[in-house]
């Protein structure tokens, strides 16, 4: 679940708040909050940061959400992703780095 319907409902819903009050809760405009809520945008940590102030949830929390939702979406096309596993080489002394290139 994108975490913008965790903020319509945790912040929005249960303080019956509509997004134009919201978003002057928050200090941003109302396209922000809209765009967050509907899928468009994701958290930003100074979003998160607005939010623990506003509602008491921490930063912390919503950014975790978010990184979650967003490798959720990630793993569900991983296996489209085209990466060769590393295998390092056995050069002398042990080195898998070219002289000058780290």
């Amino acid at each position: 679940m994108h975490p913008g319907t965790t903020v319509r409902q945790d912040c929005l819903e249960k303080n019956g708040l509509s997004v134009t009050d919201a978003a002057r809760v928050l200090g941003v405009d109302r396209q922000t909050l809209s765009n967050l809520l509907n899928a468009r945008s994701g958290i930003s940590p100074e979003m998160a940061v607005r939010l623990e102030k506003a509602f008491g949830i921490p930063a912390r929390e919503w950014l975790m959400r978010q990184l979650d939702y967003e490798l959720a979406e990630v793993m569900r096309r991983a296996n489209k992703i085209k990466v060769e596993p590393f295998r390092a080489s056995t050069t002398e002394g042990g080195g898998t780095h070219e002289r000058g290139r780290d």
